[in-house]
Formats: C-alpha cells, sequence, structure tokens
C-alpha cells in the first residue's frame, strides 16, 4: 500500500506546490505554513549542497509539506531519500530506461543502498523490515519529460512499473524542440504526453501560472501542480512593494 506523498499523487484532488533554490530553511518554513501541498528542493539550478538539502527537507518534515528533490542524476537519488525526502524529481527522462533506472534507485526491493542509520530509518530505531517496507511504499518517483527526445518514447516511459508520476517540463521541452518551434508543436507534444499518461492511470505534474490555467490543465488531465518558486515570490512581492513607494529612477 502506498503513503505519505506517494499515495496523495493518485488522489483526485489537485496538489499545488512550488520550486525551493534559497539556500536556507526559512522559505520552506514559510511555504509549509501557507499550506503548499509539497515543494521541489532544486540541486539541478540552485546553489545547494547536501547538507543544505538535508536541513530543507528537515524543515519541510517540521512544517507537514512534502519535500520532494530535484536532483541533478540518477546516482544523487540515494543520498536525498536518505534524508528523508518524500520523492523525487528525475530530469532529462528520454526513454523507458532511464526511467527504469530512477525507479530501482529509489527501491529497496531493487536496486536502493541500504543504511538504518539515516534520518528515513529513524537513525538506526526501526527494524530492518520496517523500514524498507515503510521507505518502498512513501518514495515518489517522478520523471521529467523535457527533452523533444522522449516525445517518440512517451509509451514506454509511462509504462515503467513503479513510476509514480511524470512532470512535463514545457519551458525546457520547447527550446530542446528548436529554433523552428511553432506553439502548435509544442501544445501537440504536450497533448501526447497529456495523452500517453492518462491512458495508463498515470498521474501528470506540470507548472501552472495561474487559476485559470490549472483548471485549463487540470482538464486534460493533470493532477499535481507547481507554481512559481522562492526567488520568483520574493522577486514579485518586492518589485511590487518598491513600485508602490517610490517609481525607479529610471523608469
Amino acid at each position: 500500500m502506498l503513503t505519505g506523498f506517494r499515495a496523495r499523487l493518485r488522489e483526485t484532488e489537485p496538489l499545488l506546490g512550488t520550486f525551493l533554490k534559497i539556500p536556507s530553511t526559512q522559505p520552506a518554513e514559510i511555504l509549509g505554513q501557507l499550506g503548499f501541498d509539497f515543494a521541489v528542493i532544486d540541486e539541478e539550478h540552485a546553489p545547494l549542497n547536501p547538507e543544505t538539502t538535508d536541513a530543507i527537507v528537515l524543515a519541510c518534515r517540521a512544517h507537514g509539506m512534502a519535500g520532494l528533490v530535484r536532483v541533478r542524476a540518477t546516482s544523487e537519488i540515494l543520498r536525498v531519500l536518505d534524508s528523508g525526502a518524500d520523492g523525487v524529481l528525475v530530469p532529462h527522462v528520454t526513454d523507458a530506461r532511464v526511467a527504469r533506472e530512477a525507479v530501482a534507485r529509489a527501491r529497496y526491493a531493487a536496486a536502493r543502498g541500504f543504511s538504518p542509520s539515516t534520518r528515513a530509518g529513524a537513525f538506526g530505531t526501526l527494524g530492518m523490515a520496517q523500514h524498507l517496507a515503510q521507505q518502498d511504499a512513501r518514495c515518489a518517483v517522478v520523471a521529467m519529460i523535457e527533452d523533444a527526445e522522449a516525445i517518440g518514447t512517451i509509451e514506454e516511459i509511462v509504462a515503467v512499473e513503479g513510476l509514480d508520476a511524470i512532470f512535463i517540463g514545457r519551458a525546457d521541452l520547447a527550446v530542446s524542440m528548436g529554433d523552428n518551434l511553432r506553439g502548435s508543436d509544442l501544445e501537440a507534444a504536450v497533448n501526447r504526453v497529456l495523452a500517453a499518461a492518462v491512458a495508463v492511470g498515470l498521474p501528470v505534474m506540470i507548472l501552472a501560472a495561474n487559476s485559470v490555467e490549472l483548471t485549463h490543465l487540470r482538464a486534460h488531465g493533470a493532477t499535481s501542480f507547481l507554481t512559481g518558486s522562492d526567488q520568483g515570490f520574493l522577486l514579485a512581492s518586492a518589485a511590487q512593494a518598491r513600485a508602490s513607494f517610490l517609481p525607479r529612477p529610471d523608469s
């Protein structure tokens, strides 16, 4: 039986999350208090070292917000799950082989290395059988579909056993599709990914700019949504505050 965030991915109610890029625990604490369902700690595109990620994972846990980590490579999956992350977001999943590797590295039943003395193992206070079962039930694996190459193999990717969701990275996908990309090409690619996931009952995670877009994407099969980031929230709020007091000298 699936538990925790991994189980919540399968529920019908939408989940809302954001990216964490600032190397501090406080954004996670604030967002958790505000009721965000989950956050993605972004090791791929932010200056986060293992110690910082470990602390942010703990902050997420303390405030009841699921903490996933966008790893740089599948070799990082063991470390972040040992820190107690609720799951991983795996970039550049271009085919079923990469998806299977990610799943295997996250499951004790497959290829995950065992250590009971981690936060995930309650620092050695759990029995081996309990620890193995709990981790395999709760740790989610989300594959990022962000490369043009992945579109041609999407049916095989979504069929990988043990994969919990896909994340459609529309901006990266647009870049990958090249300079001659038309808007209709990107829309067709996204729709193919959505249709493939929906056909096998696999949850879909995607960025949404606002509630209107969220409603539209949900109608097409998306179930979990990311919006903005801690950096973006700070920028938008600070820009609004600055403008409300004094105009910029160069404006």
